[in-house]
């Protein structure tokens, strides 16, 4: 009988325990729902193209944060207005959650020339400058060693390695044409200013006949 009411109360706690975890396994379920908001959440406006006020008010009208993480430059938009936005439209966040934007600067940015000057070929040269955003006229030639930079113009203007330029502004190489400036290796034996008066070349100079005196014993 003791055996059989042991046997009992074991079961009974052990269905106990049982229904206790299902009991704290959800509650814990329940209670980070609630704390997450799970299931809840903001949808992200399209901010691009908006300006940095308008936006700004749009996103704090829905509880959230704005914050400028960087410039970049488009000539046919206004200054100031959004190029783009992280997290991006149709996201759905929290509120207070921060959206990241990007905005146009009033002007392009300014890059340095890199050493090129004297220092490299015209398509190293071109190859450079075009990887950071330049955009080239057609090349301008002296006289020098073929292809090679001796120099940059912008704007009319020489620039060197080191300054700082506008994007947006097209840059000219002042490249070697191959040839070079002529001595003056002027041909004497052409024309009559080089030419004795019978017509003859003068590839000669002029010279006397050296007699030599007779020595004491009478041999020249």
């Amino acid at each position: 009988m003791r055996s059989k009411l042991a046997s009992r109360f074991l079961w009974y706690n052990l269905l106990a325990m049982l229904l206790v975890l299902i009991l704290l396994m959800l509650g814990v379920k329940w209670g980070l729902a609630v704390y997450t908001h799970h299931g809840e959440g903001i949808p992200v406006p399209n901010l691009e193209r908006m300006s940095y006020s308008k936006a700004r008010l749009l996103l704090e009208q829905d509880g959230l944060q704005i914050v400028v993480s960087d410039s970049g430059y488009v000539k046919t938009l206004p200054a100031d207005c959004v190029l783009a936005q992280t997290p991006g439209h149709g996201t759905r966040v929290k509120a207070g959650h921060t959206v990241y934007v990007t905005l146009n600067s009033p002007s392009s940015p300014t890059v340095t020339i890199p050493d090129i000057v004297d220092n490299s070929s015209y398509r190293e040269a071109e190859a450079k400058l075009a990887a950071i955003g330049f955009r080239l006229l057609p090349p301008q030639t002296v006289v020098g060693e073929k292809d090679w930079v001796y120099g940059v113009s912008c704007r009319g203007r020489r620039v060197a390695n080191g300054d700082r330029i506008p994007t947006e502004y097209p840059l000219t190489l002042i490249i070697g044409s191959g040839t070079y400036e002529e001595t003056d290796d002027y041909d004497y034996t052409d024309g009559a200013e080089g030419s004795s008066e019978g017509g003859a070349s003068a590839d000669f100079d002029d010279f006397e006949e050296v007699h030599e005196a007779p020595s004491e014993d009478g041999i020249n």
